[in-house]
């Protein structure tokens, strides 16, 4: 089981963000950001969004530090990219 986050550099809501992905499946990262508290509004159609407080949890807890650009690429390949606006 791997889960991979980004660094927490998304400004948002007075906090700075990462994002939290499976390359293997939604059933996966669901599991892994229970185990973290993540809140379920927190998940955002392929990832999670993690506030900067939790990312140290999140890595001790076995997620892999990434760049964002890295994990895009991870859920493209692993068909579980869901873009905000698709394209026709």
């Amino acid at each position: 089981m791997t889960l991979y986050i980004d660094p927490p550099v998304w400004p948002g809501h007075g906090r700075m963000w990462s994002h939290l992905i499976s390359d293997v499946s939604f059933a996966e990262l669901h599991a892994f950001a229970a185990r973290l508290g993540a809140p379920a509004r927190a998940f955002d159609r392929d990832h999670y969004d993690v506030p900067s407080t939790s990312y140290g949890e999140a890595v001790r807890l076995g997620a892999v530090e990434a760049s964002s650009k890295e994990l895009v690429r991870m859920l493209v390949v692993a068909g579980l990219r869901r873009p905000k606006h698709e394209r026709p």
